[in-house]
């Protein structure tokens, strides 16, 4: 009876002690959380409106937050992707989870290389990249010159649907060999750092690629046409300047809030932009490329991505010119019984934006019959009418 009672005793003893340390760990945990919100408050003495963690969605857990953004005036008023834009500016470089090492025959023989497709894709955007490669991206040796194609993706959602999500873009990834992908937050005003990694990757991978079409994968592209315009330009071997697509100029930021392309004076505080072309497609050398590339590395991001490849092209001194073909504001067909998909309409230009999946099968197909006939007020209309 007494061993009994001298063994609950030190049962005893041991739970009391066991309890004494634990509470003794936690107060040394809640000390130390104490210390660092300590420290972070007076890093920020002037900010008092923290947003809840839950909001901001950085582009990558590899990129951490610059927390001076909050000193910013007015930074709590701000939209939460504006806020997140603003706390991640500065990162520029995130870990790759695909890559095609070997798309461009490898640095040294990146010259044969003739256009190189550049189509910016969202992970879910499957059925897009099937029917591209399909039609007007297949990769092929078109008059004498090869034609390559890479998607660049980032991730989207998270979790399971994130893993799942990046398995699929594995396996068409090792199917077509044709998408770069990394780890940031695949997101509208992200497309300036998805156009950087990309020029980072062509500037190691595939330095020497004459001509780049870099475009969205809802645009119908008319490669023949491409080509042949290409391969007449005096230089045709895209050491010298080349920028063209669909002009824009004399515009500033939007500062109404509602609009997708608010920029607010906290972004961008002049009010004008240089020229730049709509970012649905353009072209331009592999001279330009680089050298936009060069410019990035000085001139502070934006999230619209074809006005900051406008501003790193006035950096440079180079400026963009319009091209008739590409539309990427569309075909202004004219009203009454005519048919907006004509393939006459489609087989004169560069490129269109804004093309459904089946839409883009079906004109590829249509451009290409050796049967189809065009009057002059179809054919010429393009060109003579602007439409």
């Amino acid at each position: 009876m007494r061993k009994k009672n001298v063994e609950m005793i030190a049962l005893f003893l041991t739970g009391v002690v066991s309890l004494f340390i634990i509470i003794n760990k936690n107060d040394a945990k809640e000390d130390n959380v104490n210390r660092k919100r300590k420290q972070t408050e007076e890093l920020l003495p002037n900010q008092t409106d923290f947003p809840s963690t839950e909001t901001l969605q950085p582009p990558s857990s590899h990129c951490q937050p610059n927390m001076s953004a909050y000193k910013l005036p007015e930074f709590s008023t701000l939209p939460d992707h504006i806020k997140d834009f603003l706390l991640y500016q500065h990162c520029k470089s995130f870990p790759m989870i695909l890559d095609v090492p070997d798309k461009c025959g490898g640095a040294q023989s990146s010259a044969d290389v003739f256009l190189l497709l550049v189509i910016k894709s969202s992970p879910e955007n499957y059925d897009r990249r099937e029917v591209l490669r399909k039609t007007w991206a297949e990769e092929r040796l078109h008059k004498g010159v090869w034609i390559r194609r890479v998607f660049i993706i980032g991730t989207s959602k998270s979790g399971f649907e994130k893993r799942r999500m990046n398995r699929l873009l594995k396996l068409e990834n090792n199917e077509n060999k044709d998408i770069l992908q990394w780890d940031f937050n695949d997101s509208f005003f992200n497309l300036t750092l998805k156009q950087i990694l990309f020029l980072e990757w062509m500037d190691r991978r595939c330095p020497n690629a004459r001509f780049l079409l870099n475009g969205d994968d809802d645009i119908f592209a008319n490669t023949f046409n491409m080509i042949e315009y290409l391969q007449g330009q005096e230089d045709n071997d895209g050491s010298r300047h080349l920028f063209t697509g669909h002009i824009i100029q004399n515009e500033g930021p939007i500062r109404k809030p509602s609009s997708k392309y608010y920029v607010p004076v906290q972004v961008q505080k002049s009010e004008s932009y240089p020229p730049y072309c709509g970012g649905g497609g353009f072209l331009l050398s592999g001279f330009t490329a680089r050298t936009i590339y060069n410019m990035s590395h000085s001139v502070i991001l934006l999230p619209i991505d074809d006005v900051y490849i406008g501003m790193c092209l006035e950096k440079a001194g180079l400026k963009p010119t319009s091209h008739f073909g590409v539309r990427t504001t569309g075909l202004n067909i004219p009203a009454g019984n005519v048919d907006k998909f004509d393939p006459c309409y489609y087989r004169e230009i560069i490129l269109v934006h804004r093309f459904l999946p089946h839409m883009i099968f079906v004109m590829w197909e249509e451009i290409q019959n050796p049967n189809l006939r065009c009057a002059k007020t179809n054919v010429n209309r393009t060109k003579e009418q602007g439409v």
